[in-house]
């Protein structure tokens, strides 16, 4: 049988990476892609049978049809939402859609798109975590006055939802706290905002696929350089340039305590941030649920190189949401350290090994 899959936001950066990587996988399925716009369906097209226009996902009564529409013609029998705004709307609705999900529980979802929220959860049952303050529109000078008398001289500021580093600003002065977020909430922007601990060390990312509370399979890896830094006031822009595997088993075990404590259950992909503070422990700052992380074609292009099949977890994301027999797989450090991801807007990626690098 041929598995026949459909990944939304097929065009976004995400999403083809998602594409590309079950290209690679080396079974045959037929996958399908949808996106909103039809020049980034360009981008999709090499890697799918066929991609569709569909509304966008917040007009749900539109939506939830177009999908099922597709779902019907083309007998798809798995859906998988790459952005986060489809991990929500096709979270809250997976019981219309007529397909195979493998989603983590709907309030899992709630809470990790959440940033405030999943700190909250965390602090309450004394895991580690950087502290966070919300910021309140009509109490804005006082609590920041708060965040900087709680959290130290320098604070991380940040909207409480969104992908690639969302209303993010590190600062030292209440007027910069003040005036970033009246910017935000003067153009029309309905954020939260948080104020946490500025978090000096290693910027870190583990991605992991979950099933009924353990850990399938997973790998860290560290950023190291951002695409186009100099366009964010923070340096961060969403997805890294550079990135290098890491196996740390303290990470790994921060980063499936940190998924375990917000549900003890957890089935689903939950990629984990954390930052290190000054004494360089990793803290865990956030968890993307439901979705992959930007780079997922890293892994999966090593997966290849090192004849690790579930290093590809798109692949293994789709096993598991058919049900299949999984064979034994490793749930930490799966692919060797130092491995360096390498790539940039119109130049290509590049796996290249520690040893490669020295040498080029």
């Amino acid at each position: 049988m041929v598995k026949k899959v459909l990944i939304t936001g097929a065009g976004g950066p995400a999403g083809v990476n998602v594409l590309r990587s079950l290209r690679d996988c080396g079974e045959k399925m037929e996958v399908y892609g949808t996106d909103i716009s039809n020049y980034h369906c360009e981008y999709a097209k090499p890697w799918v049978s066929k991609v569709f226009i569909v509304p966008r996902c917040t007009d749900t009564a539109h939506y939830i049809p177009a999908i099922n529409n597709i779902i019907a013609k083309h007998k798809v029998e798995f859906v998988h939402p790459q952005p986060d705004i489809e991990v929500t709307v096709l979270s809250e609705n997976r019981e219309k859609i007529n397909a195979l999900t493998y989603l983590p529980t709907k309030e899992t979802v709630r809470i990790c798109q959440d940033k405030q929220k999943s700190a909250d959860i965390w602090q309450k049952k004394g895991f580690p975590t950087a502290k966070a303050i919300s910021l309140r529109p009509d109490h804005l000078e006082a609590d920041v006055e708060r965040a900087f008398n709680e959290l130290g001289k320098k604070i991380w500021v940040r909207a409480t939802k969104g992908a690639g580093g969302t209303g993010s600003t590190p600062a030292d002065n209440s007027d910069t706290v003040i005036n970033w977020i009246k910017y935000w909430l003067s153009r029309g922007n309905k954020w939260d905002f948080i104020a946490q601990e500025f978090l000096p060390g290693r910027n870190i990312a583990v991605s992991s696929i979950f099933k009924d509370g353990e850990c399938v399979t997973s790998q860290g890896r560290e950023r190291l350089e951002y695409i186009y830094p100099y366009l964010a006031p923070s340096g961060v822009t969403g997805t890294p340039v550079v990135a290098r595997t890491i196996n740390d088993d303290n990470v790994n075990k921060l980063a499936t305590e940190a998924v375990l404590a917000i549900d003890s259950k957890a089935t689903g992909i939950f990629s984990v941030d954390m930052k290190e503070d000054n004494s360089g422990k990793a803290i865990p700052t956030e968890i993307n649920a439901g979705r992959f992380f930007t780079t997922s074609y890293y892994f999966s292009a090593a997966a290849k190189r090192f004849n690790v099949w579930y290093a590809n977890m798109p692949y293994l994301l789709v096993k598991l949401a058919y049900k299949e027999k999984i064979p034994e797989v490793k749930p930490y450090n799966i692919l060797p350290p130092n491995v360096y991801w390498i790539r940039h807007i119109d130049c290509g990626d590049h796996l290249v090994t520690e040893d490669e690098l020295a040498k080029s």
